[in-house]
């Protein structure tokens, strides 16, 4: 993993409660994330009860279930796991373009960071690659990634 390591994370962030929200859709993919994401922030000392979930039905679901979660006193941050891929109509266009915009606005209007941990990809190899824990997984980062914006305010 480039940029973060799990050498920067503070003994503070492993104090803080972390909440994902994850997508039914394309399950087989999004719970691999939701697996390296967990295991990560256990890795790294984030104690099991400080660790939410929730699974909505899908990506254009996210935003609304991740503000929900932001919005709670005790969370301090959100992780946001789904999976959207091309398809033969424009629909992918406007579910990431909602997911993502919509991701952004629920953490700039609650104050939280909420990761953004959808992947957009043109095709379900390139899905599986970055879902794959012996490839690249990318659920390790977001968990990451969170860690190191916990602490923020």
């Amino acid at each position: 993993m480039k940029g973060l390591d799990s050498n920067q994370i503070s003994q503070e962030s492993k104090k803080r409660v972390y909440a994902i929200t994850y997508t039914s859709w394309n399950s087989e993919i999004v719970e691999s994330l939701l697996d390296e994401v967990t295991k990560e922030l256990l890795r790294n000392g984030v104690d099991e009860k400080n660790i939410l979930s929730k699974e909505v039905p899908g990506a254009f679901e996210l935003p609304l279930a991740s503000k929900v979660y932001a919005l709670k006193e005790k969370v301090d941050v959100v992780i946001a796991l789904g999976a959207i891929i091309r398809g033969d109509t424009p629909h992918f266009d406007y579910i990431s373009k909602a997911c993502i915009e919509g991701l952004m606005t629920a953490s700039l209007e609650t104050k939280k960071p909420i990761i953004c941990g959808v992947l957009t990809t043109d095709d379900i190899a390139q899905a599986q690659k970055r879902s794959d824990p012996n490839q690249m997984n990318k659920g390790a980062e977001f968990a990451v990634t969170a860690m190191s914006m916990a602490g923020l305010d």
